[in-house]
């Protein structure tokens, strides 16, 4: 708290206030119309809310990352302006060796730049429609990695087929078969992967099917990720 002043009447005065975000403690820096610094504190996660409940409205600044969006939201219904910022434009105002206060203190010069480009906040709708692209590319990645190591331990024992969606769905009934091609071992192994492929990608298809659902309902379309758009003109 600035000298000379209550904690009550620096409240009062703040004009624009930078919070450096975490998991659980976070850093707020304040300062009044006239740039004079009010306040530098920490604050636990549970108290983030009811300290921005007790300010007047001002202008809060935080660095766009994962749970960026989230307290934009919260700080916001609570009458502040929340703008977001990508982190690598804050930097620039990082003044001393970085931590907690002074990442707070850049925030909060940052977010009064006139020039200061800003990242739009994301609705609950926008970050459950990204979750479901990202949740569909991290399936996909495990997928891929199955059907590697799929495909590598049958080369080991002579069973090669082309590549792509053929050449796996070609291994994949070589381990269904009921013949000699396989030991019982070798079988019961390598239906344990091929159990985890198809699990993996029925989860693919109801997810991408869960995606043309929300694009062709949903308005929000500037903020998909870049490529999701053929999913709804497909």
């Amino acid at each position: 708290i600035a000298a000379g002043l209550s904690n009550q009447e620096a409240e009062r005065m703040i004009a624009r206030i930078g919070i450096d975000i975490a998991k659980n403690v976070f850093h707020v820096h304040g300062v009044c119309p006239a740039e004079r610094q009010l306040i530098s504190r920490k604050l636990r996660r549970s108290q983030v809310l009811a300290f921005f409940g007790k300010l007047e409205p001002c202008l809060v600044g935080m660095e766009a990352c994962a749970t960026a969006h989230y307290w934009a939201r919260e700080i916001a219904a609570l009458g502040h302006e929340v703008r977001l910022m990508p982190p690598k434009y804050v930097k620039a105002y990082l003044k001393r060796q970085k931590n907690d206060a002074a990442d707070a203190a850049a925030i909060c010069e940052a977010v009064g730049r006139p020039d200061m480009r800003f990242v739009p906040v994301k609705s609950r709708d926008q970050q459950a429609a990204l979750m479901l692209h990202r949740a569909r590319d991290l399936l996909i990645r495990q997928r891929t990695m199955l059907i590697n190591a799929f495909r590598a331990h049958l080369a080991e024992i002579g069973h090669v087929a082309a590549v792509g969606r053929t050449g796996v769905t070609e291994l994949l009934e070589v381990v269904k078969a009921d013949d000699d091609r396989l030991s019982p071992l070798e079988r019961e192994t390598l239906s344990h992967l091929a159990g985890q492929i198809g699990d993996a990608t029925a989860r693919i298809t109801a997810l991408e099917k869960r995606i043309l659902v929300w694009h062709r309902s949903s308005e929000a379309w500037g903020l998909m990720p870049e490529g999701a758009e053929s999913y709804a003109k497909a």
